[in-house]
């Protein structure tokens, strides 16, 4: 005789690759890790279980929330300010000399860390439209191995989940600012 299986169980075991996919693929444009967004996940789900059963479509809702819950975590990440003064403006704090030459070198080695760290093709992508030789789209396209009309979006879309992550990083601009 075999023990039988609590549904919960048997719902989490079934749900864990998707959770775990889609949490590892949500974080870094969330600026969190992808451990605490799973976690996060779980516990919506739990929370979802104890008050009337399991979601009716539970893939469409795992994406769902884990999508919710990095939207939340960017917001929240624009919104915080320090304590006890003002948030300093890239240009004040880089001034002349060898202060401001280390300053940036340190923006520059934050930028390529988290340029490294972006989804998909886009380290590739990135590097080959940052790299000295001033590569023409056409070279880019060649290089990577894709289409050269595929270059825009695919720039795009990299660039914005650079953005949000360096946004998590170095702090967001002020209301008003450039970012979208």
């Amino acid at each position: 005789m075999t023990p039988r299986t609590h549904p919960v169980a048997s719902a989490v075991a079934a749900l864990l690759p998707l959770v775990r996919a889609e949490a590892t693929a949500e974080a870094p444009a969330a600026g969190m890790e992808a451990a605490d967004l799973e976690q996060t996940v779980w516990l919506r789900l739990f929370e979802t279980w104890g008050r009337g059963g399991p979601p009716a479509e539970p893939a469409r809702w795992v994406r769902s929330v884990v999508r919710a819950q990095a939207r939340r975590s960017r917001r929240t990440a624009r919104r915080e300010r320090p304590i006890g003064g003002r948030v300093p403006e890239p240009e004040d704090d880089v001034g002349h000399g060898p202060e401001g030459a280390l300053l940036m070198a340190e923006r520059r080695r934050a930028v390529w860390a988290a340029l490294e760290r972006t989804p998909g093709d886009c380290p590739r992508l990135l590097a080959a439209m940052l790299s000295p030789n001033d590569l023409t789209y056409r070279e880019i396209a060649g290089e990577l191995g894709i289409s050269q009309g595929s270059l825009g979006p695919m720039r795009s879309r990299c660039l914005g989940c650079l953005r949000r992550m360096l946004a998590v990083e170095v702090g967001a601009p002020a209301r008003g600012g450039k970012e979208r």
